[in-house]
């Protein structure tokens, strides 16, 4: 049984930066593309980037694009997303997942304000 812990959000101002780590545990962590989601306040789940087993292939919605980061440690069983240019709009609770339309675990709220 998959086991995801999402950590690092927080509450930062505009044009700053977050990074969320995402550990993951009862899986083959190598075998399995990786997603992160988001949903933000009174709206439906938002898939934001993916990447790919090995690493080497990242994709991004159009309203993260250039500004966050995907990665992987396929040796530490670990997913991050370097978050940097927030943007109020960004303010969510964020979510990794193996599957690019299901949470599975409690998620990190991150929230950008003045």
């Amino acid at each position: 049984q998959v086991q995801l812990v999402e950590s690092g959000g927080g509450v930062v101002r505009p044009g700053g930066s977050l990074r969320l780590s995402c550990a993951v545990s009862g899986i083959t962590f190598s075998r399995y593309y990786m997603y992160w989601i988001r949903q933000a306040p009174g709206k439906g789940l938002e898939w934001i980037s993916d990447i790919s087993m090995s690493g080497n292939t990242k994709e991004y919605a159009d309203s993260v694009k250039g500004r966050f980061t995907i990665s992987r440690d396929n040796a530490k069983n670990t997913l991050a997303l370097q978050m940097n240019g927030l943007k109020s709009e960004d303010t969510a609770v964020y979510y990794c997942s193996t599957d690019r339309y299901t949470v599975m675990s409690q998620g990190t709220q991150v929230t950008v304000s003045t």
